[in-house]
């Protein structure tokens, strides 16, 4: 896309209603275009051939093919961002494996349209900068064959705490990451910027799919080795010390750069009430959420590792975290995990 120029959308659902709503709301902001809509996958391939979108809106469930399938055949040929308008479906993480971008929840009921219609023109600025992966996207993400053998035992594994943040992008590089982790891993907790209600799923995906326990995080949950926490959305989640343990809170709060949950609020917390080893880990998405709080993280003695440019949907939490000097170093998603395990070898 060209800076300067709107951003060219095509819109495809099969609800005229949801079609009416989108196509309204995105056409009232300054910088979108909406250049036409499809009502199905057949359609929108023959329509984004032609209008050649900057980034297309897409419905999961559709009649004939579904949104994932389309993706899975269309996306590694063409790659152009694809933002999902979803319910509360489980099926929104199978299409981001398959190549979109990112979601946004559908509203359910008519004082949410405002809320949605906002939220979603946002995610279209940010999607017309991504870079659309396809290289891992063929097919849905599996268990990975490969042993991953444990950490084992070792005072200084038994007295670590691993915080990861992400957003745009990272549902998958965050599981291109746990996927490599061990069970015994140090334990975990992870803010990915996501609507309410997708977050317990989220978790529950991770759990199927990597080798620790993963679950959303409830307020006054004990940090343990072998467990990895998801942030709910729409709460903060900080830690909190308890003697010589770490619990983790979950509260209504006001958003911290921009966001509930905020990467920053959980590694500032991490910063200030850690007394043991440390490790923070800031991936792909938007804005600078996270940076100053890995700042603070590295200033208290933290690792601290950065996703790389190349690697990232949207290079921008990371590269603000890269050039204030929050980084140690900077990795792929798909070697972040190699470089975090050789850093915990050395606390044995």
């Amino acid at each position: 896309m060209v800076t300067g120029t709107k951003i060219r959308v095509l819109v495809v659902d099969d609800s005229a209603i949801a079609r009416n709503m989108i196509i309204k709301g995105l056409s009232e902001h300054p910088r979108i275009e909406v250049i036409g809509f499809a009502i199905n996958t057949l359609d929108a391939k023959q329509k984004m051939e032609r209008l050649k979108p900057d980034v297309v809106t897409m419905d999961v469930e559709m009649p004939g093919q579904s949104g994932i399938e389309f993706l899975k055949s269309y996306i590694p040929e063409h790659p152009v961002p694809v933002i999902l308008v979803s319910s509360l479906n489980l099926k929104v993480f199978d299409a981001l494996s398959a190549g979109a971008v990112d979601f946004v929840r559908k509203p359910e009921a008519q004082d949410d349209k405002a809320v949605f219609t906002a939220g979603l023109a946002q995610k279209v600025l940010i999607a017309s900068m991504a870079r659309v992966r396809t290289s891992a996207r063929a097919a849905a993400p599996a268990a990975p064959a490969a042993v991953i053998p444990p950490l084992g035992g070792g005072g200084g594994l038994d007295r670590v705490v691993i915080g990861l943040g992400a957003s745009t992008g990272g549902t998958e590089a965050t599981l291109e990451v746990m996927k490599r982790l061990p069970a015994d891993i140090p334990p975990m907790v992870i803010v990915q910027h996501m609507p309410k209600g997708f977050t317990q799923m989220y978790a529950d995906r991770l759990n199927r799919l990597c080798k620790m326990e993963v679950r959303e995080a409830k307020n006054g949950d004990e940090l343990r080795r072998g467990l990895a926490y998801v942030a709910p959305a729409d709460l903060q989640c900080r830690l909190v010390r308890i003697g010589d343990k770490y619990t983790i809170s979950c509260t209504a709060g006001e958003k911290v750069s921009g966001h509930r949950p905020s990467v920053d609020a959980m590694f500032q917390s991490m910063a200030e009430v850690v007394r043991c080893k440390m490790v923070g880990i800031i991936m792909t998405g938007m804005g600078q959420d996270g940076a100053a709080g890995l700042l603070a993280m590295r200033k208290r003695g933290a690792y601290t590792i950065g996703q790389d440019k190349e690697s990232c949907v949207v290079y921008g939490m990371p590269m603000v975290a890269h050039d204030i000097g929050a980084v140690c170093i900077q990795a792929s998603c798909e070697t972040i995990s190699s470089v975090l395990l050789r850093h915990l070898q050395t606390l044995r």
